[in-house]
C-alpha cells in the first residue's frame, strides 16, 4: 500500500499519495506563515516534473514525487528563485577502484542519476568524491549502494589517520602483487627474450627442453601472473566491460587476455590455427601487466605525496590534553573537551585546543598555521590556536572552540574543499574521456581488422599484437590525474604558506586578475591607530577636548574611537558616563554625557550639521596631507577642537605592492579617508589609483567600477564592512587576522596579516594554472601522436612496430609524469 502523506498547511488539509521510493524530503527554514506554504506550493507544481505536493508547515518541510532521471539541482533552483532555500548538506564519500578518468565520470554519472543529489564532484587523485545533497532528502547509504552498483567500493569518508593508513595499505597490497609478478615475469622474460637476442641459446632451449615444454612452461608462469598479480584487471575490467562502460583495467584485461588466449590454442590446439600463425605471445602478456603493476605501484606512492598537506595539518592536532578538574591535573582525550575547560600548556607542548590564555605569558609558533616564521607573544586575555607550538612560558587557557569549530579543523575542510573542486576545463575532460576507451577499443579493432585484410604474413599474428598495443598504450589515467593533482599540490602549497583557497574555481580566476583594490585600515596599514595631535579652539584645554571625545567613544567599535579611548586611558583621564549614544556610518557619531551633546566626526558631516570649522580648517587640510586622519569634535554644538590619527603602515605592505606591479597589476587603495589623506598613503607605497571618501555601502559600487570593462578585480580587505565587496568582487581575499564574516565572504583567505601573501597566491595560482596546461597537453599529445603508432601507422614507410611491452611502459609513464609535473609544485618559488 502506498504511504499517505498528510498536508498541514493553514488552510489547506487533504491527502497526497506518491511512491515512496520517489519521494523527496526538502527542509525549509524560511518557511513561517501560510503565504509561504501557497508560494511554495506554487513555484513547485509550475515545475512539469512535479505533479503531487505535500508541505507541513509546523515542521517545515516539503514531500514531493520527483522523477528519478530529473536533475534535483533544477528543483532547488526553482526554489531559491522563490527565496526558499532547500537545506543541504555536503558528504565526502572515500572511493576505492577508481584507475582513469573513465571511472571518475562513471561514479559521477551514478550519483548524479540519484534524486536528491544536487551536484557530485569527484576526485581521482584523492579517490574521493564531494556530494551535496539535499538535507532530509537521501539517505547517505544510497549513495555507497550506487557506486557500488557502478562497480567501485565507497565509504562515507572520516578524514583522519584512518584514510592515511588506508592509503598505505593499499600501496603496500599493489606492492606484494608487483613484487609476485616481477619474479614470475623474469623467467618469462629472458627465455623468450634471450631467445630473441642470443640464437645460439634459442637453439639450445628448444633442443634441450623442446617447444612444447617451454611453450607450457611459459604457459603457467603467465596464468599465475594474469590471474594472480594480476586479476584486478579482469576482476574490475571485464564486469566494466559487459556493462557497456569499459574503462582503463578493461584495456588491460582485454589486451593481455587477447594475448594469452591467441597464445594458448597456439599451445594446445595449433592444427586450429592458420599455417605459420601458431606463435605464443605469453611474454608481452606477462611484461604488460607487471609494468602497469609497477606504474600503479609509483602512482599509487606519488598521489600520496599529493595530499601531504591535510596530513601535515592534521598531525598538528593533540590527541591529548592537561585538563585542571577538582584541584588536580588529569590527561584527557581530545574528543572528551569541553568549552571551559581550564587546559595547562607546557614549555614546548602543542596547544591542544583554541582558547584564551588566562594567566602565563610565552611565545607561541604559529608558523604552521600561518607561514610566519617569526613567533607572537601571547598573555591573559589572548587568544590561541589549537595546534601552535608553545616555546618558552607556561599557559593556562580556557577552551573554547573545539572540534569542527576549531581553526585547525575549519583549515582542513577549506584545503579539502578546494582540493576536490573541480575547475571549469575539466568539464572539457570529463567529455573527451567519456568516449576515449570505447574509441580506443573501437580503433582496435579497426586496426585488427586492417592488418588481417592488409598485413603481411602472418597477417593474424600482425594484427594480434598490432591491436594489443593500441589498447595497452592508451592512457585515460593521465587524463584524469592531469587537473586534480595539480590542483590537490597547488592548493596544499598554499596552506603551507598560510593562503586557504575556498574552491578550485577560485584558483583559476585569482589567475586572470588585473586589478588588485586593497582596503586601507587594517589592509595596508596595522589597523592599530594612534592619537598624533590634538588642536583644541578656544576655551577648552587638550585634556578636556580628549576627555570628552572618549567618553563619546565608549560605545563605538572603529578602530579610530578605540585610539581615541587608548589616547586617553594613557593619561590617565577619568571619562564621563555615557547616557545617549548614536553611530552614523560614514560620519560619525552623536553621543550625551549627562547635559552635554557631544558630536566627533568627518569635516564633511560637521559641514551638514552647520557647525562652522573654519577655524581648524587649514590645520585639518595640513594634517590630512601628512596621511592623518582628522576628527572634528563639538561640544554643545560648537566646535572644540580636532584630533588626529595616525595607522601606521604595515611593515610588509611596500614590498607586496612592489610585488603586484612586477607582476603586471594595476593597485587600487579603497579609502574612506578624505581624498587628501588617502592620497599620502598612496604616495608613499607607489598605488595606482586611489578612491577615497568612501563609506560602508560606497566600496561595492567602488568594485562594481572598476570591473567596468571586464576587467578581474581581486578585492582584499579584513572588516565586517568589507564583507559585500569581498562577495561581488571576481576574487575576495580576506585578511585572517580580520572578522570572522569577512573570512566567510571571501574566496581566499591569507592566515597571517602579511600582504605579500597577495602575490604569493596569485604567483601561486598562475603556476598551477600553467602546471595543468602541461599536464593535459601531454595527457592529449600523448594519446593522439602514440595511439596510430601502435597502430601500426609507420610500418608503410618506415617497417616499424611498437612492441606491446614498450607500450605498456609508455601508459605507465605517461601517468608517472602528469604527477610527477604536479608535484613540481611543492618546490616552485613564487
Amino acid at each position: 500500500m502506498l504511504p499517505v502523506w498528510r498536508y498541514t498547511g493553514l488552510d489547506h488539509d487533504h491527502d497526497i499519495r506518491m511512491p515512496a521510493p520517489d519521494t523527496l524530503i526538502l527542509s525549509i527554514e524560511a518557511m513561517h506563515c501560510a503565504g509561504c506554504v501557497r508560494r511554495i506550493e506554487s513555484r513547485l507544481l509550475e515545475l512539469p516534473e512535479v505533479e503531487q505536493v505535500s508541505i507541513s508547515l509546523p515542521e517545515r518541510t516539503v514531500r514531493l514525487a520527483w522523477p528519478g532521471d530529473a536533475p534535483s539541482a533544477r528543483l532547488v533552483e526553482s526554489l531559491e528563485q522563490a527565496g526558499f532555500p532547500p537545506a543541504r548538506r555536503t558528504l565526502t564519500l572515500d572511493i576505492h577502484g577508481m584507475h582513469c578518468a573513465s571511472c571518475t565520470g562513471r561514479v559521477r554519472d551514478a550519483l548524479q542519476a540519484l534524486s536528491g543529489v544536487i551536484e557530485a564532484e569527484v576526485n581521482l587523485a584523492a579517490e574521493q568524491a564531494r556530494v551535496v545533497v539535499i538535507d532530509e532528502g537521501l539517505d547517505p547509504g544510497s549513495l555507497v549502494s550506487a557506486i557500488a552498483q557502478a562497480g567501485y567500493q565507497a565509504a562515507l569518508a572520516d578524514g583522519g589517520p584512518d584514510r592515511d593508513q588506508r592509503r598505505e595499505a593499499e600501496y603496500l597490497r599493489l606492492f606484494r602483487r608487483f613484487l609476485v609478478a616481477a619474479v614470475l615475469t623474469l623467467p618469462v622474460f629472458i627465455l623468450e627474450m634471450g631467445s630473441h637476442l642470443v640464437p645460439a641459446f634459442h637453439h639450445w632451449l628448444h633442443q634441450q627442453v623442446g617447444t612444447f615444454t617451454l611453450h607450457l612452461a611459459l604457459f603457467v608462469l603467465t596464468s599465475i601472473i594474469l590471474f594472480g598479480p594480476g586479476s584486478m584487471f579482469f576482476r574490475i575490467g571485464l564486469p566494466n566491460l559487459w556493462r557497456g562502460h569499459p574503462d582503463m583495467n578493461s584495456l588491460v584485461a582485454t589486451g593481455t587476455g587477447a594475448a594469452w588466449a591467441y597464445s594458448v590454442v597456439a599451445t594446445f590446439a595449433p592444427g586450429l590455427m592458420p599455417e605459420g600463425t601458431a606463435n605464443v605471445y605469453y611474454e608481452p602478456a606477462a611484461v604488460i601487466v607487471t609494468l602497469i603493476l609497477l606504474g600503479r605501484v609509483l602512482e599509487a606512492r606519488a598521489k600520496g605525496r599529493t595530499g601531504q598537506a591535510i596530513a601535515r595539518l592534521l598531525r598538528l592536532q593533540s590527541r591529548t590534553a592537561r585538563v585542571e578538574r577538582d584541584s588536580t591535573v588529569e590527561l584527557v582525550p581530545i574528543e572528551q573537551l569541553k568549552a571551559g575547560d581550564r587546559v595547562r600548556v607546557r614549555p614546548g607542548e602543542t596547544i591542544p585546543v583554541d582558547g584564551q590564555v588566562l594567566a602565563g605569558d610565552s611565545w607561541v609558533d604559529e608558523s604552521m598555521l600561518t607561514g610566519e616564521p617569526d613567533p607572537v607573544q601571547r598573555g591573559p586575555g589572548d587568544e590561541v590556536v589549537g595546534g601552535t607550538l608553545n616555546q618558552h612560558g607556561r599557559l593556562i587557557i580556557e577552551a573554547t572552540r573545539l572540534g569542527s569549530d576549531s581553526v585547525l579543523a575549519r583549515i582542513v575542510a577549506l584545503v579539502r574543499q578546494a582540493q576536490s573542486a573541480r575547475l571549469p576545463i575539466q568539464a572539457l575532460v570529463d567529455r573527451v574521456t567519456a568516449w576515449f576507451v570505447p574509441v580506443v577499443m573501437l580503433v582496435a579493432t579497426a586496426t585488427a581488422a586492417i592488418w588481417l585484410a592488409f598485413g603481411p604474413a602472418p597477417a593474424l599474428g600482425f594484427a594480434l599484437v598490432n591491436a594489443v598495443a593500441v589498447l595497452i598504450i592508451a592512457c585515460p589515467c593521465a587524463m584524469g590525474l592531469a587537473t586534480p593533482t595539480s590542483i590537490m599540490v597547488g592548493t596544499g602549497r598554499g596552506a603551507d604558506q598560510g593562503i586557504l583557497f575556498r574552491g578550485g574555481d577560485a584558483l583559476q580566476r585569482l589567475k586572470s586578475v588585473a586589478v588588485v583594490a586593497l582596503d586601507k585600515t587594517g589592509t595596508l596599514t596595522e589597523g592599530q591607530p594612534q592619537v598624533t595631535e590634538i588642536e583644541t579652539a578656544s576655551g577648552v584645554d587638550a585634556d578636556t577636548l580628549l576627555k570628552m571625545a572618549a567618553s563619546a567613544e565608549q560605545d563605538a567599535e572603529h578602530p579610530i574611537g578605540q585610539a581615541i579611548i587608548a589616547a586617553a586611558r594613557s593619561r590617565e583621564l577619568k571619562l564621563d558616563d555615557l547616557d545617549e549614544f548614536q553611530a552614523l556610518p560614514g560620519r560619525g557619531l552623536q553621543a550625551r554625557c549627562g547635559d552635554r551633546e557631544i558630536l566627533v566626526g568627518s569635516p564633511a558631516w560637521f559641514a551638514e550639521k552647520s557647525i562652522e570649522t573654519d577655524l581648524l580648517k587649514s590645520r585639518a587640510e595640513a594634517l590630512s596631507h601628512q596621511a592623518r586622519t582628522t576628527v572634528m569634535v563639538a561640544i554643545d554644538g560648537t566646535l572644540a577642537g580636532l584630533i588626529a590619527i595616525a595607522d601606521p603602515i604595515r611593515r610588509t605592505t611596500p614590498e607586496a605592492i612592489e610585488a603586484l606591479h612586477r607582476m603586471g597589476l594595476t593597485v587600487v587603495m579603497i579609502s574612506g579617508d578624505a581624498q587628501s589623506t588617502a592620497r599620502a598613503v598612496a604616495n608613499e607605497l607607489g598605488i595606482d589609483e586611489v578612491i577615497a571618501g568612501v563609506r560602508p555601502e560606497g566600496k561595492l559600487t567602488a568594485i562594481r567600477d572598476l570591473a567596468a570593462g571586464d576587467r578581474c578585480v581581486a578585492f582584499v580587505g579584513d572588516g565586517i564592512n568589507d564583507a559585500p565587496a569581498l562577495a561581488a568582487a571576481d576574487v575576495g581575499i580576506a585578511i585572517g587576522t580580520g572578522t570572522d564574516i569577512a573570512i566567510e565572504s571571501a574566496q581566499v583567505v591569507l592566515m597571517a596579516g602579511d600582504l605579500r601573501k597577495v602575490p604569493t597566491a596569485i604567483g601561486l595560482s598562475r603556476a598551477t594554472l600553467r602546471n595543468i596546461r602541461q599536464n593535459l597537453f601531454w595527457a592529449f599529445a600523448y594519446n593522439t601522436a602514440l595511439i596510430p603508432v601502435a597502430a601500426g601507422a609507420l610500418y608503410p614507410a618506415f617497417g616499424v612496430l611498437l612492441s606491446p611491452m614498450l607500450a605498456a611502459a609508455a601508459m605507465a609513464a605517461s601517468s608517472l609524469f602528469v604527477v610527477g609535473n604536479a608535484l613540481r609544485l611543492r618546490r616552485v618559488t613564487i
